[in-house]
């Protein structure tokens, strides 16, 4: 039974699917469990700060990732620090176009891990 799709939809869909199959997409949200800044997001996976910028763009846009605000850095410059949206997406194929399925990260898990982290 197929659901009804709209050009959102759809534009969402490709956003996800492309900002997932990126090299080191997966690595970044995985590494922005807490809040992390590009610099130590490139540091903590290892690839240039460069290719960092470019991929949390793309996951920023796809909804995966979110600027959670700004910190100083060791340098004394105001970064964006990032934390990831969701803890798990399952992209189901059976259908016309994909469909996702995701678990979002609550703000209470959030605070949580925060607290544990520091």
């Amino acid at each position: 039974m197929s659901r009804s799709r709209t050009t959102q939809d759809d534009a969402d869909s490709a956003a996800v699917l492309s900002a997932l199959g990126s090299k080191y997409s997966a690595e970044i949200l995985c590494a922005a469990g807490t809040p992390k800044s590009a610099q130590a997001l490139s540091e903590d996976i290892e690839i240039p700060i460069a290719t960092c910028y470019r991929r949390i763009e793309e996951l920023v846009d796809a909804g995966l990732l979110t600027c959670e605000g700004r910190q100083l850095s060791e340098q004394g410059r105001r970064t964006n620090i990032y934390r990831r949206t969701l803890d798990e997406i399952e992209i189901d194929f059976s259908d016309d176009a994909p469909a996702f399925s995701r678990k979002r990260r609550t703000e209470a898990k959030n605070k949580l891990q925060d607290k544990l982290e520091d």
